[in-house]
Order: C-alpha cells, then sequence, then structure tokens
C-alpha cells in the first residue's frame, strides 16, 4: 500500500494556471451572461452549446501548452488523484493517475450518463479561432439542432450538474482511498465532493491526513497533520527527510 495524493488547482498554478477561486480564477469569470457555475453545467452545454463551447475553450483550452512543474514531476511515480482537468500530470510521465473530473486533451461521445464510452484526443489543432464558435460547432457535430446523443461530441469534463461515473473511474478512486496508509491532500479547497468523499474514508478508515497549502482548510478529522506552505516547498521538505 502506497501513500495516495489527492491534487487540486494548487498544484498547477506555478505552471500558470489559475487557481479556481482567485483573482482570474476559473469560477471567477464567466460569460457575459451567466456566471461560471451556471456555465460550467451539462444543461447549458445542451441548451446553449455555442455559448459554452466558446466559453469552456477560452478559459480551459488557451493553457493546454502549459508545462508541467517540479510539483508534477515529483508526482509521476505517486499514487494520484487529480481534480485538475489540464492533463499536466501525464505530461509528467504519471501513467495511472485519475483525472477524476476529466481531461481537457480529450472528448467522448455525448452520451447519457452510466456507461462507459471511448475517449479519444480532442483536436484542438483544427480549431479556426478566427471563427471560434462556428468551429467550434462543427468539431463537436453540433447542427442547429443542438447537441444529439450518440451523435454530437462533449468535451471529457464532469460538469457541475453530472455525477461521477466509470467514466471518471470513480469505483478505482474509491479503492485506492479505502486502501492508502495515508491521504496527503495538495493544494485543494475541499470544496468538491470527491475531497469530502476521501475524508469520510479516512475517517471511516481510520487513516491519517495531511493537507498541504499556503492557506489550508482546516478539516474534521482526528489525525491530520498541516503544512502551510506551497506545493514546491512541501516537495523540497519530503525531499529533505
Amino acid at each position: 500500500m502506497t501513500t495516495l495524493y489527492i491534487t487540486g488547482a494548487g498544484v498547477s498554478a506555478e505552471s500558470g494556471i489559475p487557481t479556481f477561486r482567485g483573482e482570474d480564477g476559473y469560477w471567477t469569470i464567466g460569460s457575459k451572461n451567466y456566471t461560471p457555475m451556471e456555465m460550467a453545467t451539462r444543461a447549458m452545454y445542451m441548451a446553449h452549446p455555442a455559448e459554452f463551447l466558446t466559453w469552456y475553450y477560452k478559459r480551459f483550452i488557451s493553457y493546454r501548452h502549459h508545462g508541467p512543474n517540479a510539483v508534477h514531476h515529483w508526482l509521476a511515480n505517486k499514487q494520484l488523484i487529480t481534480q485538475n482537468i489540464d492533463g499536466l500530470d501525464g505530461k509528467a510521465g504519471n501513467t495511472n493517475y485519475i483525472a477524476i473530473h476529466g481531461r481537457i486533451d480529450q472528448m467522448t461521445l455525448f452520451h447519457e450518463q452510466g456507461p462507459i464510452v471511448e475517449r479519444f484526443e480532442a483536436p484542438w489543432h483544427h480549431v479556426d479561432e478566427n471563427n471560434l464558435t462556428d468551429s467550434l460547432l462543427d468539431l463537436f457535430k453540433i447542427s442547429k439542432k443542438g447537441p444529439e446523443l450518440n451523435v454530437s461530441l462533449k468535451p471529457y469534463v464532469l460538469l457541475f450538474d453530472e455525477f461521477y461515473t466509470e467514466l471518471y473511474q470513480i469505483e478505482k478512486a474509491q479503492q485506492q482511498m479505502q486502501n492508502a496508509p495515508k491521504i496527503v491532500f495538495i493544494g485543494t479547497s475541499f470544496s468538491v465532493n470527491i475531497t469530502q468523499m476521501a475524508l469520510d474514508y479516512a475517517r471511516q478508515f481510520e487513516i491519517p491526513v495531511e493537507v498541504v497549502d499556503p492557506n489550508p482548510c482546516h478539516v474534521m478529522h482526528p489525525n491530520v497533520t498541516y503544512h502551510a506552505i506551497t506545493a514546491s516547498q512541501y516537495i523540497q521538505t519530503d525531499s529533505a527527510n
């Protein structure tokens, strides 16, 4: 059994990718007419695909060329569940990590939630940024009728009004949580379901927890160690031990 690391947006901040709730965070900046929490939904994708895809491209896909930092490389041989969709852990060489919320470099068939469907590389290089909206609609096979089940495509990303399924490896993630001798949370605000799920397992199975963040959230757990430092500082400290 090996330590389980669960990472959030703080890990990718040093790669130049905004955290979710910072001044320029993903969930701070919305569209002209909708808040980010309204934009990042399956309902928005279905009702207003043009606005959804344009927002998604500008807020996420614009970071697709960013590279991993020292923390991603340090995590490359670790048991890892990341909340990040940037794919930087894969770029750093981790071949077995769980991207529990999806990946910006992949897409799937638009389908009813539940079944496991094929994930394939998103051909972002085909997007015409001079004609962005129409180009995205064409890429995702969306006609004037809107997204069609089993015809159109969808970003491989878990949206706010969707639920964890095997497409996102939720069963494997839960098994790793239950079996871990220790769980280390790095750069997360504990504001999503997966972190609460991990804490529930930690309490149930009496698994010690560590929280790494410059301003760590205090969690309800009887055996927790806080490291009020950045992820980079943490890996330097760990390497020295």
